[in-house]
């Protein structure tokens, strides 16, 4: 694995995409405990303000925060730690480990920005995304990234889920891994079939502050997650 070619490639365009990083057997492993985790149609934990206006309709789960020491094997894995280290330089650290769950007729994620570039263009989370189940046209949820987009600022001002003609579409299978910077446009299309499953284990450069993804941006509004609150309505040009 050529790590710095990998590491210019990111670097242009905002995100990486691996296949068949992970093995079967083990991504296999995690999809079960997943499914047994979250069952066939668990509750959201997000605000009816947020799920409205953020499009989004997503359920977090925080595996090794309960003890699943199982998803300890993939955060661990050299390659995985070679790679984030090529991306960020020495001193990057790990946030934490969170499965997404998205069940059928749900929508997906709206266009966003995991954390706010007018904080600083050179703070910043790196999602690494794997996917234990394929992502299947049947099912939806592929994830549309903006190329090169981590480089323009502040995500633009408009509505939720436009289709823009430079965004890429992720089709990610079994053992995929995704490195997506968290400056990068990115949205999830609606899950129209079975359920959609990722999990991410989020990192960050040496002196990122810890709460980087407490705000995240939205084309319609600015979301403080600790507080539950829209901070920005973006559409109305003023605070909430």
């Amino acid at each position: 694995m050529n790590y710095e070619a990998l590491a210019q490639q990111f670097w242009r365009d905002g995100y990486l995409v691996l296949e068949d990083f992970f093995e079967p057997e083990l991504m296999d492993q995690y999809q079960e405990l997943i499914v047994r985790h979250f069952g066939s149609s668990p509750a959201f934990l997000h605000t009816d303000e947020f799920l409205n206006k953020s499009a989004t309709e997503v359920i977090p789960w925080f595996p090794q925060q309960e003890g699943q020491n199982a998803f300890d094997v993939a955060e661990n894995d050299p390659r995985l730690t070679a790679l984030t280290e090529a991306l960020l330089g020495e001193g990057w650290y790990s946030l934490y480990c969170m499965t997404m769950f998205s069940r059928k007729g749900t929508k997906g994620q709206a266009w966003h920005q995991d954390c706010d570039p007018e904080e600083s263009a050179a703070r910043f989370n790196v999602n690494r995304l794997i996917y234990t189940d394929d992502i299947r046209e049947e099912v939806g949820g592929q994830t549309l990234v903006i190329p090169g987009s981590h480089r323009r600022g502040t995500i633009t001002v408009g509505e939720v889920n436009e289709e823009f003609d430079d965004q890429v579409v992720l089709t990610p299978k079994k053992g995929t891994l995704v490195m997506l910077h968290g400056h990068t446009w990115h949205r999830v299309r609606p899950v129209v079939g079975g359920y959609r499953v990722s999990t991410n284990y989020r990192c960050c450069p040496k002196g990122t502050p810890e709460d980087i993804t407490d705000v995240c941006v939205y084309r319609n509004m600015r979301y403080k997650f600790e507080t539950s609150s829209v901070v920005e309505d973006r559409l109305a040009g003023g605070g909430a």
